[in-house]
């Protein structure tokens, strides 16, 4: 495989960029001017068609919409109703927290599609819980780690509209694609806690009925119906997916602000500075796949590694199961959102030459980045699971391999059982990718 000296240049300053650990948008930005400046290609023009990708793209405006949201969900407190709501109803069970926690991060999900958020809010909640109830420190947070990847994968998903955006996808067929997963894999975890919950006699949580489960219930319905007002909108077509954005970040709002009365003007100003700083990084980062995209088609590198796949196999299942384990490995090394970047526009040519639906192998690359949170030894959300509950990073690794594999078992079955993904946009919206 011929690759020119700007494109060699390129590469040694994206892997600088990790060995010299500078931010991953910039670092991102400045191997491309580097390719630029020795390529001799007209920077301005590639800025403008930059540009034009944010000025003409409707989807991309999702983005910091949905992050909003996910930042006043967590100020706002709702994480409480959320978690009370779940243990009502799994608490009761044999490791009930453990349940709990799987439950209530996916209710969760469906208000924030962010695994980060369900983390560091619902997370630390649901982490004191568990310990003040006996449950071992690193199981707790490996739970809680391998819980929170339901967030991107169970609609609304923040990954899922950036890979609508790179790919051409349908919004609203991904986030449909994305429920049948979110629950097979809520059900896998949850497995995995009844296992580990009867092995290590880990207690049952105190029954809640009566009145106090129907006030856990009555609080707990405005937070709840927030992804049942975004997903019946989109799907009825009332609203497209960025207006559901800014619809769950006004809803958001109310029900913090004025429903439950927990987020102030302080708050509120912190929420804002939050999703400033992330779209920030986001944007650069979305600019910087403009880039590498362009790179990309200039120096062919997709034509050239879809005629080497299609040398190795011919069989579209046999390249999924490479994409699988190429993006598995990058995962343990190297961020999502840099993965999602740099990746999609190089696979997305060979996956449709091999026929693959778009919705579903989006929801493939989804799914596995997820996994990447968790996987050692860079996986981010185990950082901060160990970070927010002070547990030491090596007791989480040693926990963390088992819902590894459960996450695993339910990817094997959304690549090669592609029905699980489509069946749903296919019934309900007529998909016909």
């Amino acid at each position: 495989m011929n690759l020119s000296t700007a494109f060699i240049v390129f590469l040694i300053i994206f892997v600088l960029m990790f060995i010299l650990r500078m931010p991953i948008p910039m670092g991102m930005m400045s191997a491309c001017v580097f390719y630029f400046l020795i390529s001799g290609d007209n920077v301005k023009m590639v800025g403008q068609q930059t540009l034009k990708t944010f000025y003409t793209n409707y989807t991309i405006i999702a983005v910091p919409l949905f992050i909003f949201a996910a930042n006043v969900m967590n100020s706002g407190k709702v994480t409480d109703k959320v978690f009370g709501f779940a243990k009502c109803f799994v608490g009761r069970f044999k490791g009930g927290l453990g349940h709990v926690n799987v439950l209530a991060s996916l209710i969760f999900s469906g208000m924030t599609g962010s695994a980060i958020a369900d983390a560091s809010g619902l997370g630390k909640m649901e982490i004191d819980a568990m310990r003040a109830e006996g449950y071992d420190d690193g199981f707790s947070c490996a739970i809680t780690a391998a819980s929170a990847t339901i967030g991107p994968v169970f609609p609304p998903s923040i990954p899922m509209v950036i890979y609508a955006m790179l790919s051409g996808a349908s919004v609203g067929a991904l986030f449909m694609g994305g429920m049948v997963p979110g629950v097979l894999l809520a059900i896998a975890l949850m497995i995995y806690v009844a296992f580990i919950a009867h092995k290590r006699n880990y207690p049952v949580s105190a029954r809640i009925r009566g009145k106090a489960f129907l006030k856990y219930t009555v609080t707990a319905i405005p937070a709840i119906l927030t992804p049942v007002i975004l997903l019946v909108g989109i799907y009825t077509g009332i609203m497209t997916p960025t207006e559901a954005g800014a619809v769950a970040g006004l809803y958001a709002l109310i029900v913090a602000a004025f429903g439950y009365r927990v987020l102030k003007w302080d708050g509120l100003k912190q929420v804002l500075l939050e999703t400033i700083k992330s779209t920030g990084s986001v944007s650069i980062m979305i600019g910087a796949a403009t880039s590498i995209s362009y790179i990309v088609a200039k120096e062919q590198l997709a034509t050239k590694v879809a005629s080497w796949m299609l040398g190795v196999t011919d069989n579209k299942y046999v390249f999924l199961l490479m994409i699988n384990v190429v993006v598995l490995i990058l995962g343990m090394f190297i961020d999502t959102s840099v993965i999602q970047v740099v990746f999609i526009p190089i696979v997305l040519p060979m996956a449709q030459a091999f026929g693959v639906d778009l919705v579903h192998f989006g929801l493939i690359l989804v799914f596995n980045m997820m996994i990447g949170l968790s996987t050692p030894p860079f996986g981010m959300l185990n950082f901060i699971t160990a970070g927010v509950s002070g547990t030491p990073l090596k007791e989480v690794i040693k926990e963390i391999w088992a819902p590894l594999i459960a996450m695993l078992i339910v990817l094997f079955i959304i690549t090669f059982i592609p029905d699980v993904v489509l069946f749903l946009p296919r019934l309900l919206l007529g998909y016909g990718g």
